[in-house]
């Protein structure tokens, strides 16, 4: 019986380990991407975002499906490092489903160099494809 309940023990350390790195590989993606954003590198910003036609980023007005479209909308609403302004997140929750699939919810702000603030909330949906943990589908507002 000790074997067992060892061996439950065991299992259940481990698949936390792995949650708490998946968690920590997720964070690390989207402070790239902010440090990517801050250096006025839209194209290093999307590079945490999935690299497919399938991509679904929701803002304000509508669905936009694909990378290379919402990279398109990036560059027509923040056309300049000083548009970009310096990013923050407050990553408020990171859940880790399964394996492959996690959910993050939180909030970003946006100082441009005008000194204007946008800021609003987000939720996205990680999906680790191909080892990488990348956004699948991204609900800014």
């Amino acid at each position: 019986m000790k074997k067992y309940l060892l061996l439950f023990i065991f299992t259940l350390s481990s698949f936390a380990l792995v949650k708490a790195q998946d968690r920590q590989a997720i964070i690390n993606v989207m402070n790239t991407q902010r440090e990517a954003w801050n250096r006025g590198d839209v194209e290093g910003f999307m590079q945490g975002y999935w690299k497919s036609d399938s991509l679904m980023f929701v803002g304000k007005t509508a669905p936009t499906y694909g990378w290379q479209n919402t990279l398109n909308n990036y560059k027509r609403g923040y056309p300049t490092k000083d548009a970009m302004g310096v990013l923050t997140f407050d990553i408020l929750k990171v859940d880790v489903l399964d394996p492959k699939n996690a959910f993050v919810f939180g909030g970003w702000h946006v100082k441009q160099a005008s000194g204007k603030i946008l800021e609003g909330y987000y939720t996205l949906w990680f999906r680790k494809i191909e080892g990488k943990w990348v956004i699948v589908c991204d609900h800014t507002s």
